[in-house]
Formats: structure tokens, sequence, C-alpha cells
């Protein structure tokens, strides 16, 4: 019993260590369809055709779309990417 309670409390503290991130993609007037999908495809690691193209039709319905969460490190990294690609980024959000 003891060692499981451990193991909670090393998760909590593991959490606070490694912040969660989510990256947002926002909608616009100058990115095309494609081009916003191909951004993800090739950013965004385990992205299939299917969910890039599916994530850009919510973007453009919507307004915004959640592209990736987990590691604060990584986010900022495919948002960076992203970014850099011309797509209009959402301010990375913490979990």
């Amino acid at each position: 019993m003891f060692n499981s309670l451990n193991t909670v409390l090393d998760q909590k503290k593991a959490k606070e260590k490694y912040p969660e991130a989510r990256v947002i993609v926002l909608d616009d007037s100058f990115n095309t369809f494609q081009h916003v999908a191909n951004c993800l495809l090739t950013i965004i690691p385990d992205m299939s055709e299917k969910r890039a193209w599916d994530l850009t039709i919510k973007v453009d319905k919507t307004g915004s779309a959640e592209v990736w969460r987990g590691n604060l490190e990584q986010a900022e990294l495919y948002h960076e990417q992203l970014f850099s690609k011309g797509l209009t980024m959402a301010p990375i959000e913490k979990t």
C-alpha cells in the first residue's frame, strides 16, 4: 500500500515538473486548406492525412482546433514551426 501511495505522489510531482500544453491553430483568411493540412502533416508527429484534413476543416468551421497536446517543450517547438510556416496560432495553453 505504501508503495502505491508513493507512486501517486511521484506522478503528481512529475506532472508539475513537466507541464502539458495545447497547440491551437486559428482560422484566417489567407492560408489555404491545402497549406494548413500540409503543415499539420509535416510538423505534428503521427499525424495522418485524414486527421490533418479533419482538423483543417474544424479550423475553418469553428475558428480553431487543437492540433496537439503534450509536453510543454514539444508544444513550444510545434507552435513555433507552425507559426513559421505562416499559420495563425493561438498562444500556447498550459493544461
